[in-house]
């Protein structure tokens, strides 16, 4: 068997398009505004934020970025955001991850005001997605929903999916959208005994553990569809980087029916879903229908 691979570039600008459609049908309301704040100079992070400048430009999302130097204070943090939950040109609020050492992360991300929280990350959208209620959902496990009802159907239901790591940004929240859809859900991370037995379970397998190539070929169902949302960039033998997922991909690739590849599968889809979050943040806000349902 070789695996069908899922193209997560593909179905991420087709998203964006609708989002883009989406925020014309809306334009006589609101114009859906993004605040991204970065703290410090990381190269890697300013090449993300500028991609997601591109993006909201090329959506007709207005975008307002703020650079603040990683000296910052956590007080002076919090005024930040607190101008942004009170302007009412911005309806989504983003603070790029990892924040330095001296600033309370989850301080900062309940700072925000819910209903502005576009990476889903605030307790109160956490809870919301714990107990089935609708809220702002985090982009990159919301991208794999989409993927996986675009790959096998709208209706998940009775598949039994292994997820792969439990931090808050993915695995977790990840578990509770694939409980939503009515799967059998199990939960797996470093310290899981007999890892690879609980892996070949699952109908659906999610790795997000962040080791690079983790998960084997033979740790895998024969037939599953195989979500890889690790980034990893590795060393190569004459000394360049690449980068690869948390699964050997061409191991896997020969039991699994559908993967998705590193890069170009679930990367894209995070930006895009930050795309539509923001747009479902401002139709919330100012009573609007959300035109992508």
């Amino acid at each position: 068997m070789t695996a069908q691979i899922i193209d997560g570039k593909a179905f991420a600008a087709h998203l964006s398009k609708q989002v883009a459609h989406g925020v014309k049908t809306v334009k006589a309301s609101v114009t859906p505004g993004l605040a991204v704040i970065l703290v410090g100079e990381d190269p890697a992070s300013q090449v993300y934020i500028r991609n997601k400048g591109k993006a909201c430009a090329e959506a007709g999302i207005a975008s307002f970025e703020k650079i603040l130097p990683v000296s910052i204070t956590q007080a002076e943090l919090l005024i930040e955001i607190a101008r942004y939950n009170a302007d009412t040109n911005v309806h989504g609020i983003l603070v790029q991850l990892p924040l330095p050492d001296h600033i309370d992360a989850q301080a900062i991300i309940n700072a925000i005001d819910p209903l502005k929280d576009v990476d889903g990350f605030h307790v109160i959208n956490a809870g919301k997605l714990a107990v089935g209620q609708d809220g702002l959902v985090p982009c990159t496990p919301l991208g794999c929903i989409l993927l996986l009802k675009d790959k096998l159907g709208s209706s998940l239901a009775g598949k039994h999916a292994v997820v792969l790591g439990r931090s808050n940004i993915v695995g977790k929240p990840m578990a509770q959208l694939l409980l939503k859809e009515s799967c059998t859900v199990t939960i797996c991370h470093s310290r899981t005994e007999f890892l690879s037995q609980e892996t070949r379970r699952g109908d659906i397998l999610v790795a997000a553990i962040g080791k690079p190539e983790f998960v084997k070929g033979n740790w895998v169902k024969p037939g599953a569809t195989v979500i890889d949302v690790g980034i990893n960039r590795v060393a190569k033998a004459d000394g360049t980087t690449k980068l690869v997922g948390d699964v050997d991909f061409t191991a896997a690739s020969e039991f699994a029916k559908f993967i998705t590849p590193v890069p170009g599968g679930v990367g894209p889809m995070t930006i895009a879903c930050l795309l539509r979050n923001t747009l479902q943040a401002a139709c919330a806000i100012h009573g609007v229908a959300f035109p992508l349902g």
